[in-house]
């Protein structure tokens, strides 16, 4: 049964996320550097204190939180500049130092689950995001110039999915796709999120022509596809930690963590996407 009061909830709030990304992605380099090295932060510091507050690891929220932002930072650098050095690395290398060290005089009780933990966060929400800025920065290697092409791509793409999956799946659903995980999930939400992200991809590829028709499609193949694992996962850790919601920043969505999921997940496997497709198209 559809909830139209929930569903107005999440409509409010989600209009207002997706203006503020969209603002950040389409304004210029600088409010894209801004607005996702805020969202970096605010997501490491929400998956930290699950894992202290619930799952009762002791962490260092505050200093992971920095070097996951260190990475996004030195990442955008990286891309962003003719001459790559691996120098622009460096803050997140001490980062890395100062991670393992430290565990030297916090005394907590179980040193190497505290770094597991640390490294994880680093692994599922730092890098991923970092890579985004690869996105913005692929469309013009040559001159390394930004473009929001790929970038508002994933989150339009994304959006269309995430919205229509779950249109879909309150109307029609009853086929669920991964009980275990997440109950509420089907594959009619997840068959017309498919057909609405593949049919906005068909839109989109009529004002940026750097993708063919075909490569515009594939990419909202791949996002709804590793994009619907991601979200699985993000249920898998918080089944696991026994809560609802990552956070209650969100009204009617949860916390950034709930909202981004699908995001995270798909970043890694566009990265790789797109360097097979370039290498097709301009060999």
């Amino acid at each position: 049964m559809l909830n139209l009061k929930n569903l107005g909830t999440r409509i409010f709030t989600g209009l207002i996320f997706i203006g503020l990304l969209v603002g950040g992605i389409l304004f210029n380099q600088y409010s894209f550097l801004i607005v996702f090295s805020i969202l970096t932060a605010y997501a490491l510091y929400e998956f930290y204190g699950l894992l202290s507050k619930v799952g009762k690891v002791p962490l260092s929220k505050v200093l992971n939180t920095i070097g996951g932002l260190c990475l996004f930072i030195s990442s955008y650098f990286f891309f962003s500049c003719t001459n790559q050095s691996l120098i622009l690395l460096a803050p997140y290398a001490l980062y890395l130092l100062i991670l393992f060290i430290s565990e030297l005089y916090l005394k907590h009780p179980n040193p190497i689950l505290s770094l597991a933990y640390a490294v994880l966060g680093q692994i599922y929400i730092a890098i991923p995001l970092s890579l985004l800025n690869y996105l913005a920065f692929k469309y013009d290697m040559v001159n390394n110039e930004y473009h929001h092409a790929f970038l508002l791509a994933l989150f339009v793409f994304i959006w269309v999915n995430d919205s229509f999956a779950y249109l879909a799946g309150s109307l029609f659903g009853k086929h669920r796709l991964f009980e275990r995980i997440s109950p509420k999930k089907s594959w009619e939400g997840f068959i017309g999120g498919a057909i609405f992200s593949i049919g906005a991809a068909v839109v989109y590829a009529q004002f940026y022509a750097q993708l063919p028709l075909w490569a515009w499609i594939g990419f909202a193949i791949v996002m709804i596809s590793v994009g619907t694992l991601g979200d699985l996962i993000e249920s898998l850790i918080k089944r696991t930690l026994n809560v609802k919601d990552s956070g209650s920043v969100l009204p009617g969505h949860g916390g950034i963590l709930d909202r981004i999921d699908s995001v995270i997940f798909s970043i890694p496997a566009l990265f790789i996407y797109l360097e097979v497709v370039s290498f097709f198209i301009n060999p």
